[in-house]
């Protein structure tokens, strides 16, 4: 009975590893395969245990046009998802490159060996990335910290005028309720309630120092939070007040506006060659700046405040450009 469970074993590594619909497999192959595992076998045997396989679930198929050949059908993960997945690895910025061959690796393996080569030469190594495992265990303790729901405490840094990196406040201790873990624009953020600042706060994972996991119970998150809210108007347009704005806009920005705030953005027609997008961002430079680079095809209608901050700014850079001239 145990000689039966294990090749069986060895018929389905076999076929995970070597077939696929391209590349069946005979009979004849799985025997050979098994006597270099020193397993005997012949074919009767063989095939009873395929049908077994078949029993319990894995998506052998035979193909009967010439002489029985089978292959491995559906997969945990088709080819084109393999390649989506070992591509996002590879464009990281947050993991090491040992960490991401590591990763790589492991994601060919859920694939047979011919697939495998197709997609290992396809992979390009050539992004930006993290010198260090720092930011990949810091990740590790702040997933800790939400599976338990206790408060991390840590340092927070960014980098001077000379390149260095600099402690913000003194290298102040942060202290944190985490709640969410997310992936926004190439990097990953901690959001929870910062005791610190008295409120909601998201942090980048990679400019975390020195994080600890203490043993205070995390403040759950308010009533009504929505992270997609949240990251919709504060990631995508970094921190400032959270306003409701109208815009103005050519027909030919609507890709624009769809890009940057999703199908659901609330739109109107303004005019034969314009439309109106209604939306709710945190207005800061970063969103004044965006809407700059537009050269005047989208423009702010209101709030007042709006308009009015976005006008100081455009005279800040005026100046700057007299000066400068």
């Amino acid at each position: 009975m145990t000689e039966k469970k294990s090749r069986i074993l060895y018929i389905k590594r076999f076929l995970e590893e070597h077939t696929d619909e391209e590349h069946p497999a005979t009979i004849a192959d799985i025997i050979n395969y098994l006597s270099n595992q020193s397993i005997p076998a012949h074919q009767r045997t063989v095939m009873l245990d395929i049908e077994q396989l078949i029993e319990i679930g894995v998506d052998v198929v035979c193909n009967k046009s010439r002489q029985n050949q089978y292959f491995i059908g559906v997969r945990h993960f088709e080819t084109p998802e393999l390649k989506l997945l070992i591509d996002a690895v590879q464009a990281s910025r947050f993991l090491t490159n040992k960490r991401s061959r590591t990763l790589v690796n492991k994601l060919l393996a859920l694939t047979n060996r011919h697939q495998a080569k197709s997609l290992a030469s396809s992979i390009y190594s050539g992004q930006i990335k993290q010198k260090n495992e720092k930011a990949y265990l810091a990740a590790d303790l702040l997933l800790a910290a939400i599976q338990t729901k206790r408060r991390v405490r840590f340092m927070y840094y960014e980098y001077a005028s000379d390149k260095k990196k600099e402690y913000k406040h003194g290298q102040r201790i942060y202290e944190l309720s985490p709640w969410a873990f997310v992936w926004s624009e190439d990097s990953y953020y901690i959001i929870g309630h910062s005791k610190t600042h008295g409120k909601t706060a998201k942090f980048r994972v990679d400019r975390i120092a020195a994080p600890k996991l203490t043993e205070l119970s995390a403040m759950p998150s308010p009533k009504g939070f929505d992270l997609a809210v949240y990251m919709q108007t504060t990631f995508k347009m970094y921190d400032g007040p959270l306003l409701d704005i109208t815009l103005k806009c050519e027909n030919a920005m609507m890709k624009t506006i769809v890009d940057r705030f999703d199908e659901d953005v609330r739109t109107s027609i303004a005019d034969k060659g314009h439309f109106y997008a209604h939306v709710r961002v945190s207005a800061s430079r970063t969103f004044y700046g965006w809407l700059f680079g537009m050269d005047g095809a989208i423009q702010i209608i209101a709030p007042v405040e709006a308009l009015e901050a976005y006008d100081a700014m455009i005279k800040r850079v005026q100046n700057y450009s007299c000066i400068v001239l």
